[in-house]
């Protein structure tokens, strides 16, 4: 399948319009040389590990979730491993794409990838996009309200977690309502009353004020929250395109932070 395509595809999947106005989304680097698609690769971050992995596996196009240029760049350095995923990258003629916001805003995104683990509930959306059923960040209602506790035990086996950082408000009610959002939420949280936070980080000083106003916190570290609706979307994609395109997810991605 031709390139152009394969991102007219993305692009339904998730439209750019949807994405942040400081977001930089869409097909990052065009290759010289223009190909077909026969192998895409995902992944959340696209470091110089996950670019290796891409050369040796023959990738055709990278879809990573973050983007690898995001600020403008005044010079490449080999010296730089980010310069240098970038570099070899283009050397290979490897197409990359980022969906980013735009896939955590869309209805069937991330963000509602990501509710799917709280329990039964209304789903609706945080900050709605002006002309459309999308936004950022979603608000769970649960029919049932549960307890700090046993919405923990959910949100791991969801994520695939052993450990999560909990900062709990004083008094320990049952929780009814939760607003989510992946990666770092804190913006997504304006102006929004909830029984309990769920995102992957917020600064101390936000969990502060979350607490003292008698709402708890969830954090599960920022790729925590994203890196499992890879396979997701890869199931999505491959629905979209058809046959004739191997999708696979990275191998060697994972959150830089570990806890020992």
């Amino acid at each position: 399948m031709k390139l152009q395509s394969v991102t007219q595809t993305l692009g339904n999947i998730a439209p750019p319009s949807l994405a942040e106005e400081w977001d930089n989304v869409g097909l990052l680097i065009n290759p010289l040389r223009p190909r077909n698609v026969k192998k895409i690769l995902l992944t959340i971050d696209l470091t110089e590990t996950v670019a290796d992995e891409a050369i040796a596996s023959k990738t055709d196009l990278i879809v990573a979730y973050h983007p690898i240029l995001f600020r403008p760049a005044n010079r490449l350095n080999a010296d730089n491993a980010y310069d240098r995923a970038i570099m070899k990258l283009v050397q290979k003629n490897i197409a990359v794409y980022s969906p980013h916001t735009a896939l955590d805003a869309v209805i069937g995104g991330v963000n509602d990838w990501l509710a799917d683990g709280i329990g039964e509930g209304e789903i609706s959306v945080l900050q709605p996009i002006e002309n459309s059923d999308a936004g950022q960040g979603r608000l769970v209602d649960l029919k049932r309200p549960v307890k700090i506790k046993t919405l923990a035990q959910r949100i791991k086996k969801h994520l695939g977690l052993k450990t999560l950082r909990l900062a709990a408000a004083k008094e320990d009610m049952p929780i009814k309502t939760i607003a989510l959002c992946a990666g770092a939420g804190a913006d997504a949280f304006k102006g929004i009353q909830a029984d309990c936070y769920l995102t992957g980080e917020m600064s101390h000083h936000n969990v502060l004020a979350a607490t003292l106003n008698g709402s708890h916190v969830i954090l599960c570290e920022h790729t925590n929250t994203e890196r499992g609706y890879l396979p997701v979307f890869g199931k999505i994609l491959a629905k979209a395109l058809g046959n004739g395109v191997d999708i696979s997810v990275s191998e060697l991605d994972s959150d830089p932070i570990e806890f020992h």
